[in-house]
């Protein structure tokens, strides 16, 4: 990453205020939880609080990885193989060696890094062709501001998922 500092007022404090109110709504979900209750199933989705937590940071590590290094930063999806696919599933679960605290700090360093990323990346334009994944479009680009958008909606939706699992685990309410 560019160490030059580019100033974050504009565009770039207007992505950073939207990262931060909504990871923010996603980490109040889970205030006073134990790790037994953030492993919880409340609904009939498989989704837990401890594992969107942990399912929410890869995505955004791998979308930071994806305009520092291009496509060869994420998986290509083609050659996954089962044992691939099981630790994918396992992003959305708190398994029993870990705890919710060490899955939250982990989602700070995370953010931490996608901060000093949209703070300091010289040209949101910057663009790499996406990798191979049957849900995007052969040849098709993203741009840098365009991964932070992704990132924002992604932490927003599943803040609401969390605020539906939280209140079905314990009548307790985030957002509203």
């Amino acid at each position: 990453m560019n160490n030059t500092q580019v100033a974050t007022t504009g565009e770039r404090a207007d992505l950073l205020a939207s990262l931060a109110r909504h990871r923010q709504f996603l980490r109040h979900t889970v205030r006073d939880l134990t790790d037994e209750q953030a492993r919880q199933r409340t609904t009939a989705s498989e989704l837990t609080l401890g594992g969107l937590i942990k399912h929410v940071a890869s995505v955004e590590q791998g979308w930071a990885d994806f305009v520092l290094d291009g496509p060869s930063a994420m998986t290509d999806y083609s050659a996954m193989t089962e044992d691939d696919v099981a630790r994918w599933a396992d992003q959305f679960k708190l398994l029993p060696d870990e705890t919710l605290d060490g899955v939250l700090a982990g989602y700070e360093k995370v953010a931490r890094r996608t901060d000093d990323l949209v703070a300091s990346l010289p040209d949101l334009n910057l663009s790499h062709p996406l990798p191979n994944a049957p849900w995007f479009p052969p040849g098709e680009r993203r741009s840098a501001r365009r991964v932070f958008l992704h990132i924002i909606a992604e932490t927003a939706q599943h803040a609401g998922h969390a605020d539906i699992i939280r209140e079905s685990l314990d009548g307790a309410k985030s957002m509203g």
